[in-house]
């Protein structure tokens, strides 16, 4: 048997295949379909510092190759989140990461605080977030905000940080040196691209929110090249996501340089896609002879 355990920040993971964020709830949605102690690790929703509502409805939409979701990071709250989601996480054989949210640095700052205090093992900070005191723009899409908000994460942060980075700028690789080099344990790309759909018989916007972002397979080849321009980039470790469906997927991502990845809107159409990840990158590297995951990783240069 092949040997798929990876380190991330100096936390062992026993094989690559995680959740993506918003995706998988914590677990509790998807435990009938999947043995959660199978997986690398769960990604929790976001987390904010209050409860949030999330958008007006209609919020998801399926389109060509995928699905436009507008849900708005809606969740409980952190404190809920500790005291429901990661208590029934912990019961189980496997890494967890909490994704936080927040609509200032402020917020990050609060949840990430009462999250270093938890047993969680590390935090994913999403960045996609509008940061309502810079008009709305998202932290992620300027270099130098992506260095502030990543040095004042890891500054309030005693647990690894994760920065999960927006593919809606010019340049991907701009955003990943920027989180480097403030101090980012490692990386997560990519986050959904915005999108729209429009009802031409009621001439109307699908969505209340007008805009969504889009996941599942039609992405896929652009969040491939963006892990692998970011893993020639950086030194620090990524999480590869991006329309994975299959484990022929999941190893496209890591032969492009990542060193886990996460299954996201594919999760909705194959509940059991996780657990099948995991065998079937069992499978692959037992059938090509291969004994450790991590002499294919970044492989294609």
């Amino acid at each position: 048997m092949a040997r798929t355990e990876i380190s991330i920040a100096g936390v062992t993971f026993k094989n690559p295949v995680m959740t993506a964020s918003g995706t998988f709830g914590s677990g509790m949605e998807y435990g009938e379909f999947n043995d959660l102690n199978m997986l690398g690790a769960v990604v929790t929703k976001g987390v904010s510092n209050v409860p949030w509502e999330g958008n007006p409805t209609p919020r998801v939409a399926e389109v060509y190759g995928g699905m436009l979701n507008a849900i708005g990071l809606q969740n409980p709250g952190v404190d809920v989140f500790i005291e429901r989601d990661l208590a029934f996480l912990k019961r189980y054989d496997c890494r967890v990461i909490a994704n936080v949210c927040g609509k200032s640095v402020e917020d990050y700052i609060e949840v990430v605080e009462k999250l270093s205090d938890t047993d969680v093992d590390m935090l994913e900070i999403n960045i996609s977030c509008p940061n309502v005191k810079e008009g709305a723009i998202a932290f992620g899409q300027k270099a130098d905000s992506v260095y502030n908000i990543t040095e004042i994460m890891k500054k309030h942060s005693r647990k690894p940080v994760i920065m999960k980075l927006s593919p809606n700028v010019t340049d991907i690789t701009e955003m990943a040196k920027a989180a480097e080099a403030a101090g980012a344990d490692a990386l997560s790309l990519i986050n959904t691209i915005t999108g729209m759909k429009i009802d031409i018989e009621r001439r109307a916007f699908v969505l209340a929110n007008k805009t969504g972002g889009m996941s599942g397979p039609a992405i896929k080849p652009i969040a491939v090249r963006m892990v692998w321009q970011c893993a020639n980039a950086v030194k620090i470790p990524i999480i590869g996501m991006g329309g994975i469906a299959s484990a022929n997927d999941a190893i496209e991502f890591i032969m492009a340089g990542a060193t886990a990845v996460a299954a996201g809107a594919m999760n909705f159409v194959n509940p059991y896609l996780t657990s099948e990840l995991v065998t079937g990158v069992e499978s692959y590297l037992d059938s090509h002879g291969i004994d450790d995951i991590g002499d294919i990783i970044g492989i294609v240069k």
